[in-house]
């Protein structure tokens, strides 16, 4: 009865340290994640350590007390192959998810293009990446699926350009009308002076001359430059009487892209 008791003691000890040192494990962990990765994205990998030391310890105590894991160990063998087989998806999106938050193309916050869905990432986990598009829907994105798609972060960088494509009827006062195209662009206050706003001759056609009007702005201001570079250069061309070639004067020449 006394070694019974000792052997409970022993087990009561292990399973104690072994919370302790999982809890110290997923702390420093998530600790020394954070600093390289951020603090959301550390998280799932501490706390998949957390359960990998909590559940190899707590096997540990109850070999203390006498317990047979051989019998446990071989039906969560075959558990573990059928779980395998029907949820092959789900290890795929694990690991996805590791490279993901190892790589860390995007983090919380930041505003995305994955595929075809637009948003903000609302969280990075270990099985799929949540996002809110920008109508305020919601969207799970599986991490499978994330690392396949093409990824484009709108927001990584503090500034963005924004390229208004024209085309317009030839005229031989080109000089003026990039002049009169600068012009537009330095009364707007939300274009930056650096980068400087270029006029791009792109190429021409029997009926169009095709230009590039680019402006830079603060990411925060992006929306806010589109719209009003292109505002202000409609109104300039209204102004100056210049129309844009409608689709049907092309011919076999593609749409304006606008």
């Amino acid at each position: 009865m006394e070694w019974l008791q000792q052997d409970w003691v022993r087990a009561s000890g292990a399973l104690l340290l072994t919370v302790l040192l999982a809890v110290l494990t997923r702390t420093v962990l998530q600790r020394a994640l954070a600093a390289r990765m951020g603090g959301p994205q550390a998280k799932p990998i501490s706390r998949l350590a957390f359960w990998v030391v909590a559940i190899g310890g707590s096997a540990g105590a109850l070999r203390q007390v006498g317990f047979d894991l051989s019998v446990l160990l071989g039906a969560a063998g075959i558990l573990t192959v059928a779980i395998g087989f029907a949820s092959q998806t789900s290890a795929s999106n694990l690991v996805s998810g590791l490279f993901l938050l190892a790589e860390r193309p995007f983090q919380i916050g930041d505003a995305v293009r994955i595929g075809a869905i637009s948003g903000e990432v609302l969280s990075v986990d270990l099985l799929s990446v949540k996002i809110r598009t920008f109508d305020n829907l919601f969207v799970r994105v599986p991490n499978e699926t994330v690392m396949k798609a093409e990824i484009i972060n709108l927001t990584r960088f503090p500034v963005r350009r924004f390229d208004l494509v024209l085309r317009l009827p030839p005229t031989p006062r080109l000089g003026e009308l990039e002049a009169l195209l600068m012009e537009t662009l330095a009364k707007e206050n939300v274009v930056l002076d650096e980068p400087p706003p270029q006029i791009i001759w792109l190429g021409t056609g029997e009926r169009w001359i095709e230009v590039q009007v680019s402006a830079w702005a603060s990411r925060q201001r992006f929306l806010e430059l589109r719209s009003r570079v292109t505002v202000g250069v409609f109104m300039m061309l209204q102004r100056e009487e210049i129309q844009a070639v409608p689709p049907a004067s092309l011919g076999s020449a593609p749409a304006p892209k606008l």
